[in-house]
């Protein structure tokens, strides 16, 4: 749920000045949502047409209410339906006449204008998705898609088709992409995370093989908690290397 910024006491309404936000801000409103939205992705999403905020005489962004909320919007449909930002900015004008825009999910039609459905799960809706939806919500072309399976980057799984987790690499690869970093570059990091995960095998393997079941049930706690750890350790250390060359 976004946060909205309220008059101080004793003042019932606030004007439009008084309630615009930096980029900043908006960033820290969204992200009680969307963790892993940055200012490189509410820039793109501004160059991308699907919000206009306007701008101080010096240049600075100022964003309303309505402009949060839009990038809610977009960041939902992009998240739960993997949607490409053509078809999203249409189901948005269409909201915007007053129209209702039903959008597909794994179990049938979802209704935007009502609220319904699980937009706060953080998660893909579907266990997995095809190739045609994963291009639409990386917003890559089928050759980058051939690219970054060439590298190991992406891979579908063995039943057929991508996962939740390969929707967050893909796009995660796409917006390194516009940074200019190439799949060649990124390799290296799936192979440091390969070997995260063998060390995480190796300490969780035992309680898989463990007769008691709630033993074996514990080692996915466990894989995961180590996941978690692994994640902010890396994190971590990226940031000491980046201050150590920056003075």
């Amino acid at each position: 749920m976004l946060r909205t910024p309220t008059g101080g006491a004793g003042h019932g309404t606030a004007t439009a000045d008084d309630r615009a936000m930096s980029i900043g801000a908006v960033l820290l409103q969204l992200r009680d949502e969307f963790p892993e939205v940055t200012i490189s992705k509410i820039r793109f999403l501004e160059a991308e047409g699907l919000v206009e905020p306007q701008r101080t005489p010096s240049g600075y962004r100022k964003f309303r209410p309505d402009d949060v909320e839009r990038l809610a919007q977009v960041l939902r449909m992009q998240r739960d339906h993997y949607l490409p930002l053509k078809v999203i900015r249409e189901h948005l004008d269409a909201l915007a006449r007053g129209e209702q825009v039903s959008l597909p999910s794994a179990g049938g039609q979802r209704d935007l204008a009502d609220g319904s459905g699980d937009a706060g799960s953080g998660r893909a809706t579907a266990a997995r998705i095809g190739r045609a939806e994963l291009l639409a919500a990386a917003e890559v072309t089928e050759s980058e898609l051939e690219e970054w399976e060439s590298y190991g980057l992406v891979a579908p799984t063995a039943e057929g088709g991508y996962d939740a987790e390969t929707v967050t690499v893909a796009k995660l690869v796409a917006d390194l992409g516009r940074f200019g970093l190439e799949p060649r570059h990124l390799r290296a990091m799936r192979g440091a995370a390969e070997r995260e995960a063998g060390l995480i095998e190796q300490v969780v393997a035992p309680l898989r093989r463990h007769r008691n079941p709630q033993t074996r049930a514990h080692a996915e706690a466990t894989a995961k908690e180590l996941a978690e750890l692994s994640v902010r350790l890396h994190s971590a250390f990226v940031q000491t290397a980046l201050r150590i060359r920056l003075h």
